[in-house]
């Protein structure tokens, strides 16, 4: 009964969009499943049906009501799922990947409030693969600095403005709902510039105490567990006419007090004081013809991993790269493949290669994945 009464309250929504010209409502979707093979993972290599590796399998809703005099009410509700399981993705929210209405005006910008994207995914990732073209396979080490979309912002407020001058900003504030204020809270600021074929971006996160509480900011799904975080970022990219590009992206990112790391289960009883990581990744499109395209990316992070007894300063170089081939405008069919190298000396699962997407963490400091994989868009 209740998923009749569900269908139906969709369908009257798609049904305003007809009544009344002055609305809209669209579904939307993307639907991503491949075969992988996993070179290393826990000592043995593997074979698996992943969906979304390339990007999360998903669809939603997206409405717009005309105000008037430049104003619009718009919202969206956007769900990831498991092509393979047909169960739901984020932590088994309905609607994990966004969920927000607010207030769009040509001339102020837009506000809107609920579970969203922080300002550093919308305006930094896009310089990196793994928030632009391969996805999980060129994310950065544990996905430290969140550009392959980890974790969202509860109870967020967001603003961003108009373009000005090639310019744009974008401010996001998580509330902790929290009689302690500041407990699970999470902010981030971001600016863009972009004129003719040269783009760019600067970013900054910060949250406390994330994943402490469900009802906080970052609620359960942030890939450290710590007192507090921050990351900064910056980006760069030269498109050029036939749509090819080159990208430079580069982060910091700060974990002080971290108790658990998301990617790697056992981090050893030392009392960590910080996890450092600086990520520095060069990636470039080339199109070799308008239906065939070749992206690669290379990653060198450098960590800074401090505790009572002393600390270490693993290195991770990481090469991703995706042959892209569209069937049609809504159908890609892809390889993919990624190589990832560590030295770390902690003896805990920080020290092994863990490329996100893999089946498992590996036994050594190497692992290699490869995908063939299905993109349909919708």
């Amino acid at each position: 009964m209740r998923k009749r009464h569900l269908s139906a309250g969709f369908a009257a929504l798609l049904a305003s969009g007809t009544t009344y010209a002055q609305s809209s409502v669209t579904l939307y979707g993307t639907i991503d499943d491949g075969l992988n093979y996993t070179s290393n993972a826990r000592g043995h290599s593997a074979w698996a049906m992943v969906s979304g590796d390339s990007t999360e399998s998903s669809f939603g809703f997206k409405g717009n009501e005309d105000l008037g005099g430049g104003l619009s009410a718009i919202f969206t509700l956007e769900s990831g799922f498991n092509l393979n399981s047909g169960l739901s993705n984020e932590g088994g929210r309905l609607f994990g990947r966004q969920a927000f209405a607010g207030l769009n005006s040509t001339a102020y910008g837009t506000l809107t409030l609920g579970r969203q994207y922080d300002a550093t995914v919308d305006m930094w990732a896009p310089f990196t693969a793994a928030g632009a073209t391969i996805g999980d396979f060129a994310a950065h080490p544990f996905d430290n600095d969140n550009a392959d979309q980890d974790f969202r912002f509860n109870n967020a407020v967001k603003y961003v403005s108009p373009t000005f001058l090639g310019l744009q900003a974008e401010g996001v504030y998580g509330f902790s709902n929290a009689t302690n204020f500041a407990d699970n809270r999470a902010y981030s600021a971001a600016l863009s510039y972009a004129i003719g074929p040269f783009s760019a971006a600067i970013a900054y996160l910060r949250q406390n105490n994330g994943n402490v509480n469900s009802t906080g900011a970052v609620g359960g799904d942030g890939v450290f567990t710590a007192a507090r975080q921050q990351n900064i970022g910056a980006g760069a990219k030269w498109t050029f006419g036939d749509g090819s590009n080159v990208a430079l992206a580069y982060s910091h990112v700060d974990v002080y007090q971290p108790t658990a790391n998301a990617y790697a289960p056992d981090i050893g009883t030392q009392a960590w004081s910080s996890w450092k990581f600086d990520n520095i990744e060069v990636n470039g499109q080339y199109y070799i013809d308008p239906a065939l395209s070749l992206v690669a990316a290379y990653t060198y992070t450098h960590g800074d991993f401090k505790e009572a007894a002393g600390g270490s300063s693993p290195n991770w170089h990481q090469v991703a790269l995706m042959l892209n081939y569209s069937l049609s405008k809504r159908t890609q069919v892809y390889v993919q493949g990624a190589y990832q190298h560590t030295n770390g000396s902690t003896g805990t699962d920080l020290d092994s290669a863990h490329i996100v997407g893999s089946a498992d963490i590996s036994s050594s400091g190497n692992q290699t994945v490869v995908r063939l994989g299905l993109l349909h868009h919708f």
